[in-house]
């Protein structure tokens, strides 16, 4: 062990290619990490290509039915974290409540101080994929993205932005802040998709 990694010998078919599993929770971002003083402040603009656009306070989100999702994520630094716990609101179902258009192929996701990631719609749309307030039982500290931050554990960790502010569905991809930098617009772990010539 070093650093609290473990260089992965065990299951092939939960660690992808050169991934190191990790017993801690690595924080990695860009930019500050926010601090709400008055959570009733924040809000979540679901908006594009929707019957339904919405703007969601936290009390919205937090009395919608709420889900459970156990997994493993993967960072593009080279650590997966096994047996994680989210809880959290099905990213289907609200997409579903709000009304997707027929031509919604893409989700852009906003966060704190203009941070953006792209993903097609399918993936935002895997049943494994939601938006989670909580990670092993305890609401998400700051680091971790509180209040909310998307959860898709069959792609690159990046993909799962902290600090949500807005869902934004488009018929075109638009790549967002790591992609316009260099990495994948996809993110497949498995497939080893870290950076856009991969």
């Amino acid at each position: 062990m070093y650093f609290g990694k473990v260089k992965s010998k065990g299951d092939p078919n939960r660690v992808p290619p050169n991934q190191h599993v990790t017993t801690t929770f690595p924080v990695l971002h860009a930019g500050n990490v926010p601090y709400y003083e008055d959570i009733s402040k924040w809000d979540l603009q679901v908006f594009g290509l929707l019957d339904h656009p919405k703007r969601f306070t936290y009390e919205d989100l937090m009395n919608m039915p709420q889900m459970d999702q156990g997994n493993d994520i993967h960072c593009v630094t080279g650590w997966t974290k096994l047996d994680n716990v989210w809880r959290g609101i099905s990213t289907r179902q609200l997409a579903h409540e709000l009304g997707l258009h027929e031509n919604a192929n893409y989700c852009i996701l906003h966060a704190e101080e203009g941070w953006t990631t792209n993903l097609p719609l399918d993936d935002f749309l895997k049943e494994t994929s939601l938006l989670a307030h909580s990670h092993n039982g305890e609401t998400l500290t700051p680091e971790h993205g509180f209040p909310f931050r998307a959860v898709f554990p069959h792609l690159y960790f990046w993909k799962s932005a902290k600090w949500l502010r807005a869902i934004q569905f488009t018929e075109h991809n638009h790549p967002g802040f790591w992609e316009r930098n260099g990495y994948h617009m996809k993110g497949d772990p498995w497939l080893s998709q870290r950076y856009h010539f991969d």
